[in-house]
């Protein structure tokens, strides 16, 4: 193993080779339809043999989602304390504006991803798993609980919001992005009122599953048919 590798692989940071064949294929998304390239353009364009290509990647698909830990890992690098007295909804705010930012180089390339899967239901289910792994670590980074009952409702209810926000973040030309900034405002604000109705229909809860639990652990068990 090369110093190099061995850097890479005790940081978690991709390879040169898995990098270059990532931006090889937000280059080729930013130029086609993400259906019109082949893995073989891939390959030419991040200058590697299939046969390496092979030893990084099994499919196209997996690349995307190589791609979103690597912009996962720059936003979670740059975290720190700064925000820690800010209320949940800011800190989260703060998170995904960093996140854009990550991912501004790839603009035209994501939005023609995205195109390609609102035509591919299978696909588009691939990359919704993808995106509630990352929106998982991105609640973290803002300190936010994503477990549990509730913390299911959190993690798929902000993937449809960033959906949104990307829509809009897409179409704005604006260099401070107030579009994005304004429809980001929004959607979680949105999503903060559903959490918290959710959590307080939790906490109600919570008692009666407790007393059904107790009543059917201390229910006495009927005895079994014998045959006649």
């Amino acid at each position: 193993m090369t110093d190099a590798t061995a850097a890479s692989a005790s940081t978690g940071a991709p390879s040169d080779t898995k990098s270059k064949i990532i931006a090889a294929l937000m280059e080729l998304a930013a130029e086609r339809s993400f259906d019109d390239i082949s893995i073989t353009q891939i390959a030419e364009r991040a200058g590697v043999s299939l046969a390496t290509f092979r030893d990084h990647f099994p499919s196209k698909g997996s690349i995307l989602g190589a791609y979103s830990k690597k912009i996962d890992r720059i936003v979670l690098e740059g975290t720190g304390q700064d925000l820690d007295g800010e209320a949940p909804k800011d800190r989260l705010f703060d998170v995904l504006m960093r996140r854009l930012d990550a991912m501004a180089p790839d603009r035209a390339a994501l939005e023609s991803i995205m195109e390609w899967a609102r035509r591919e239901p299978m696909s588009a289910a691939a990359l919704n798993g993808v995106a509630l792994n990352s929106m998982r670590f991105m609640l973290e980074a803002a300190g936010i609980d994503s477990e549990g009952t509730v913390g299911a409702l959190k993690l798929q209810g902000l993937v449809i919001a960033w959906t949104r926000i990307l829509n809009v973040w897409f179409k704005d030309e604006d260099s401070g992005y107030g579009a994005t900034m304004a429809a980001m405002d929004k959607e979680l604000t949105r999503g903060d009122t559903l959490v918290r109705r959710a959590e307080d229909l939790d906490r109600f809860a919570k008692p009666l599953k407790g007393l059904a639990r107790a009543m059917m652990q201390g229910r006495p068990r009927m005895p079994g048919r014998t045959r006649a």
